[in-house]
């Protein structure tokens, strides 16, 4: 019999319902009762990872330490676990599909015809049990993406189906997240699209253990029952998952409902010890009960779509909170920003951050921003394209060097202050080809990066192909922007800032991928503190 346990969370009704959300939330309450809990997430779709997709389509891109391009999702995971996340964590169809055919091009399938059923299948159980097979985990949380009854969806239902019946159903779960939605015309719940989508999962061979209905009104006792007669599941194993204020209270309102102690006894486990949530609730009472309210602008291409910058959002949040300051961040447009305009749109901010992205769209309202903070005084914050429109910043309006530029938007410019790195310039495929993933770096001593981390060496997770360009470094630092953070390896620089400036830091790398509740960001709680000082002036 194996020692990891098995848990499998699928999605009915609709898409976007939570399910990385109650994933991570139930792994936190097995976490605080002392288990070793882990999550992964499954993605029908055929990329192989969601590197080449663009932010409208998927959100944000997260990179673990090992350089994976993976789901937002696997954010949370960490930032309600705090513990890393790795390639093994997130799985595609594309990836599943390449694995098998590159099997079959070996010849490890000779004589045989590949299949749906049971080779792909196959590949999908082998995924799911590897962290399993690890030993390091008492549980295991999966995550299949999509909802019961998309097509791309089934080949993941069958595996689960096919390891439900070879692991024993002591061993697995199955949690099923569905939406209870309100008919404001008949003044009521309607549970039958719950009904529907048990019922399409049971045509798949499975029935739910536990249902999480998300709703936006109380359940009341009556539907609580009508539901697990007729989805065929315990009473107690229908559980509310209503709008919170703050995704951080949905751990409580879980525990609350019982989701824990209904998984864990199904699985056989002993329910003795309960949860340790201390820390967790002093993090949402510092969250919740402010001591003051800052705006701070966050200057992007993709601010229709919040999901883009999630991990920059829920590092606010933990920054805030170590802070006690409420942060309200105030989404900018760069293709809105001119240099005629900037003071309207920025001179009520607190500070401003400039966020990633890619290509030559809404460069110059990035740079027309950064001006005018640099100039105002005002807190600044740049993380990865944002850095490199601060250096293209300062060549041109402090060292005279209108035409600098970066090669990804002007491959011509007389003076290319941020260029491609070497060993980018022979890539031909895009896909996981970026420098991705945990990179050294030394801070300089006495610098504002050195008294933010307090240590000399650092490392944070990447994802780029252009660098600050190392012929202009020396002119930059005379003229006070200085590279205060260097890598190692490649000699190339990672932080730049400016002494005779509150607060002005530029990053290479994506400091925001490794903020979670219990550990906030370094350089996040600091720029949020700076803030906080500036709107008190």
């Amino acid at each position: 019999m194996p020692n990891t346990k098995y848990v499998f969370v699928t999605g009915g009704v609709t898409s976007s319902l939570g399910k990385g959300i109650v994933s991570a939330s139930l792994a936190n309450l097995l976490q605080a009762r002392g288990l070793k809990a882990t999550i992964q997430k499954f993605d029908p779709y055929i990329n192989v990872d969601p590197g080449t997709l663009n932010p409208y389509e998927h959100g944000e891109c997260f990179v673990t330490d090992d350089g994976a391009e993976t789901d937002l999702d696997l954010g949370h995971y960490e930032r309600f676990l705090n513990v890393c996340t790795s390639q093994a964590n997130n799985v595609t169809t594309g990836r599943i599909y390449q694995s098998v055919i590159e099997k079959e091009r070996r010849g490890e399938f000779l004589g045989k015809t590949v299949q749906v059923i049971p080779h792909i299948t196959n590949e999908i159980k082998e995924r799911m049990q590897l962290l399993g097979n690890s030993g390091a985990y008492d549980l295991v949380i999966t995550e299949i993406g999509g909802t019961v009854g998309d097509i791309e969806s089934l080949p993941y239902i069958e595996a689960v189906r096919q390891l439900r019946w070879e692991l024993g159903n002591e061993n697995c779960v199955v949690i099923h997240l569905t939406l209870v939605p309100y008919l404001s015309a008949a003044a009521e719940l309607k549970t039958k699209p719950t009904q529907h989508s048990v019922k399409t999962l049971m045509e798949s061979g499975i029935n739910a253990d536990v249902l999480v209905c998300r709703t936006e009104h109380e359940l009341s006792e009556s539907i609580r029952t009508k539901l697990a007669l007729f989805c065929n599941v315990k009473r107690e194993a229908v559980i509310q998952s209503i709008d919170a204020s703050t995704i951080y209270d949905v751990p409580l309102l879980m525990h609350k409902e019982g989701l824990d102690r209904v998984v864990l006894e199904k699985l056989g486990l002993p329910d003795i010890l309960e949860p340790d949530l201390t820390n967790w609730k002093a993090f949402l009472k510092r969250h919740k009960n402010p001591k003051q309210h800052i705006r701070i602008g966050l200057v992007g291409k993709y601010v229709e779509l919040q999901d883009s910058y999630k991990s920059i959002l829920e590092a606010f949040i933990h920054a805030g909170a170590a802070n006690e300051v409420a942060v309200d961040v105030i989404s900018i447009h760069s293709e809105d920003l001119t240099p005629e305009n900037c003071t309207g749109h920025l001179k009520d901010l607190h500070g401003l951050l400039v966020a990633p992205g890619f290509g030559s769209r809404g460069i110059e309202g990035k740079i027309s921003a950064i001006q005018y903070v640099r100039e105002q005084k005002i807190p600044f914050f740049g993380i990865c394209l944002g850095m490199q429109m601060a250096v293209i910043e300062y060549a041109r309006n402090v060292l005279g060097l209108s035409s600098a530029n970066s090669t990804e938007m002007d491959g011509d410019t007389p003076h290319p202050v941020i260029s491609l790195m070497d060993e980018q310039k022979d890539i031909e495929n895009k896909g996981g080809t970026m420098r991705l993933g945990a990179w050294d770096c030394t801070l300089t001593k006495g610098s504002r990066a050195h008294g933010i981390y307090k240590q000399e060496n650092i490392s944070e997770r990447h994802r780029h192909r252009y660098e600050v360009n190392n012929a202009y470094l020396a002119n930059l630092s005379k003229n006070g922007l200085k590279a205060t953070g260097i890598n190692p390896k490649t000699a190339l620089a990672e932080i730049v800032e400016i002494d005779a400036h509150p607060w002005f830091v530029g990053v290479q790398y994506h400091p925001e991928y490794k903020s979670t509740v219990l550990t906030p960001h370094p350089l996040f709680t600091d720029f949020v503190k700076a803030c906080s000082e500036y709107a008190n002036q």
